[in-house]
C-alpha cells in the first residue's frame, strides 16, 4: 500500500477546513477516498481486458467498486496504489459451472477458488439445485449437512437460498440455476416413470417460481437419477417456462461415453425446440473407445452453431472426471432413490446383471479398477477407504473388484463420491481450444485445513484457472493468452447476460486478477490435492482487495447475483 505524505494529508484535509480531521465519526481514510479520484490504482500493468483483444500497457483507477479509468493515472490521486510492474491485469474468473454454494456456508473465504482467480461462482448445476426442496434425497442432503457441519439449512427454495446468502458475507460472487433433477424430485418424486400433465403444469410453475425468485436459468443432469427420467419432450416443456432473458439450458448431457454424439443431438433438439442457449455442461468423451469422437461432437456444435442456435459448452483441465460412484452402475438400478438402490445391491438375483453394465463401463476408464478413486466417504469410519482406488480396496479385502464398489456404497450408504480416468490428452486440447468451449472447474471451494480437507478433493477446486494458463497457453500453445482469458471472463459474461462483468472497461464492476505469467502455476495433485496455484498475487472483488501479495485479507466483499 502506498502511504500518504503529509502534503496529500494537508491538500485532502484543507477542503474541509480545520475541522476535517473530526467530521463526525468519519475517519481520515474516509474522508479522503470521498474527496480524491480513486480509492485504488493499479499501476503498470499489462491489460488483458477479457474481449480477446491483444493486452496493452495502462494503469486502473478503481472507486466504489467500479472501474472509473483505464490509462496513465496520477498516482496523487488514490488512496492506494498496487505497482504491478510485468505482471498481467485481467477481469475476475467467472466459473461457470460451479458447484461452490453450502461449502460457503463452512468457509466463506473461498479459498481454493478465489486463490486461482474466481470470482464469481455459477451453481446450481447438474440438475440440482437449492429449492425446490421436498423429496427424501435432498431432505437426506440436509441431514447429513447439519450431521456433518452442525449447521441447519431451512432452504426449501430458491428465494429461502438466495435471501439467506444475501444476509452472509462471502469473498466471492455467486448466482444460481434451477436444477430440473430437483424440480422432478419434488413434483413427481424418485421414480422412473412418465410425467402426467398435470405434473408438467406443476413443474413449469416450479421453474418460473424459481427464476423470480432469482435462478439465471435451468440445468439438467441427465446422468444422475431422478433427472435422468425425463424425457426429451418433458425437457422441452420445462425449459419453454423459463422467461427469455432466463432461458439458458446448462446441461450434463445424457451420457458422455459410449452415446455422447446422440446425447449432443439431443441437446441441440432441445436447446432448438424451446428456442433456448445451450451450454454444454464440462464436455468430454469418456473411455478409451470414445476418444476419437471428439472431432465429431465439435463438429455437431459447430453445425449447431452454422443454423442460428447459440451454442457453447464448458470444460475443466483435468483428465478425469469427479461423481457419485454410484454412476457407474445402471440407471435401472437406481430408480426409487437411495434406499431401493442399496436393496438391489444386497440381491443377489440381480447382481449379476449389474456387474455385467458396471465391467463394461469401467474396463473403458484409463486403468479399469485402478482407474476409479474414491475421494468422499460420507461416514466417518469409513473415510480411510479415500485416496484408494476400488482395486486396492478390493484387495485389501480380499475380493473381486465389483464387489469391492458394492462393499463401499453399502458401508458408506451410497454417500461415496469417486474420480475417473476417463479422458485423454489429445482430445482434451480439442475441446479447450475450440473458440465455444470456456473453462470451469466443476468443483466446490475447499481449503487445506478442517473441515474442508476431509475429503480428497479434485485437484479442480484448486488449480482448474491457472492449469489453463500454464499448462495449455504458455506449455502447450493451444490459443493465445487473450484468447484463453476470454474464455474464463467476457465469454461467460455475455453467456449469461451479466452485463456489468467480465471485461475490464470504464463503467463494469471492478472484479480483477493479477498474476505473473511466467510463474503461475496449479500446484494440486489427485494424490496431494490442497495445494494452493502460485503466481496470483491479487485479486480484487467488488474493487476490494481480497487477495493482498498471495495472501487472504479476510476480506469478503462478495453479491449475490440474481
Amino acid at each position: 500500500m502506498k502511504q500518504i505524505s503529509r502534503r496529500e494529508f494537508l491538500t485532502a484535509t484543507s477542503l474541509f477546513g480545520a475541522g476535517a480531521l473530526v467530521f463526525g465519526s468519519e475517519s481520515y481514510k474516509n474522508i479522503f477516498a470521498r474527496t480524491r479520484g480513486f480509492d485504488l490504482i493499479i499501476k503498470n500493468g499489462f491489460v488483458i481486458d477479457g474481449s480477446g483483444k491483444r493486452e496493452f500497457l495502462a494503469d486502473i483507477g478503481i472507486k466504489d467498486g467500479k472501474i472509473l479509468a483505464i490509462s496513465k493515472l496520477n498516482e496523487t490521486d488514490a488512496l492506494q496504489i498496487i505497482d504491478v510492474k510485468g505482471l498481467k491485469v485481467v477481469p475476475g474468473f467467472i466459473d461457470i459451472h460451479s458447484h461452490t454454494d453450502s461449502d460457503l456456508i463452512i468457509n466463506p473465504k473461498a479459498e481454493s477458488k478465489i486463490r486461482q482467480g474466481v470470482t464469481t461462482e455459477i451453481t446450481g448445476q447438474d440438475g440440482f439445485s437449492w429449492g425446490p426442496i421436498g423429496g427424501p434425497e435432498l431432505d437426506l442432503t440436509l441431514k447429513n449437512f447439519k450431521e456433518e457441519y452442525g449447521e441447519v439449512l431451512n432452504w426449501r427454495t430458491i428465494g429461502d437460498f438466495l435471501s439467506d446468502f444475501s444476509k452472509r458475507k462471502f469473498s466471492v460472487n455467486i448466482a444460481t440455476m434451477v436444477g430440473l433433477g430437483t424440480v422432478r424430485e419434488f413434483v413427481v418424486g424418485l421414480d422412473d416413470r412418465p410425467t402426467t400433465k398435470d405434473e408438467i403444469l406443476r413443474m413449469q410453475n416450479e421453474v418460473k417460481k424459481a427464476i423470480e425468485e432469482g435462478a439465471i436459468g435451468i440445468s439438467t443432469g441427465l446422468e444422475y437419477t431422478p433427472g435422468s427420467f425425463a424425457s426429451t419432450e418433458e425437457l422441452i416443456e420445462l425449459c419453454k417456462a423459463a422467461p427469455e432473458f432466463a432461458r439458458i439450458y446448462s446441461t450434463h448431457i445424457r451420457n458422455e461415453d459410449n452415446t455422447v454424439l446422440e446425447a449432443i443431438d439431443e441437446a441441440i433438439e432441445i436447446a432448438k425446440k424451446s428456442n433456448s442457449r445451450l451450454l454444454i455442461s464440462h464436455l468430454k468423451v469418456s473411455g478409451k473407445s470414445n476418444w476419437y469422437k471428439a472431432d465429431a461432437a465439435l463438429e455437431k456444435i459447430d453445425k449447431a452453431i452454422e443454423e442460428g442456435l447459440e451454442v457453447h459448452a464448458d470444460r475443466y483441465t483435468y483428465v478425469a472426471y469427479h461423481t457419485n460412484l454410484s454412476s457407474l452402475f445402471p440407471l435401472w438400478s437406481r430408480d426409487g432413490g437411495t434406499e431401493k438402490f442399496l436393496e438391489r445391491l444386497k440381491d443377489s438375483s440381480i447382481t449379476n446383471k449389474i456387474k455385467e453394465y458396471v465391467e463394461k463401463k469401467v474396463d473403458n476408464l484409463d486403468g479399469d479398477w485402478n482407474g476409479v478413486l474414491i475421494s468422499s466417504v460420507g461416514k466417518e469410519e469409513f473415510k480411510p477407504y479415500q485416496g484408494k482406488t476400488i482395486k486396492q480396496i478390493s484387495e485389501d479385502f480380499g475380493v473381486d473388484y465389483f464387489d469391492g464398489a458394492v462393499k463401499v456404497l453399502l458401508d458408506a450408504e451410497n454417500q461415496v463420491m469417486m474420480m475417473g480416468f476417463g479422458m485423454e490428452e489429445k482430445s482434451t486440447e480439442k475441446i479447450l481450444a475450440h473458440p465455444r468451449v470456456m473453462i470451469s472447474s466443476d468443483a466446490g471451494s475447499h481449503a487445506p485445513y478442517p473441515p474442508m480437507n476431509k475429503s480428497i478433493a479434485h485437484p479442480r477446486a484448486y488449480g482448474t484457472f491457472p492449469r489453463a494458463i500454464a499448462k495449455y497457453v504458455r506449455e502447450r500453445k493451444i490459443c493465445s493468452l487473450e484468447e484463453m482469458i476470454k474464455k474464463m471472463t467476457s465469454m461467460p459474461a455475455d453467456k449469461l447476460r451479466f452485463k456489468d462483468r467480465g471485461r475490464l472497461e470504464v463503467g463494469k464492476i471492478a472484479d480483477v486478477v493479477i498474476f505473473d505469467y511466467e510463474k503461475i502455476q496449479d500446484k494440486a495433485t489427485f494424490t496431494e490435492p490442497h495445494q494452493y496455484p502460485d503466481g496470483i498475487p491479487y485479486v480484487i472483488v467488488n474493487g476490494e482487495i481480497v487477495i493482498n501479495n498471495g495472501e487472504h485479507t479476510g476480506a469478503m466483499p462478495g453479491q449475490v447475483i440474481s
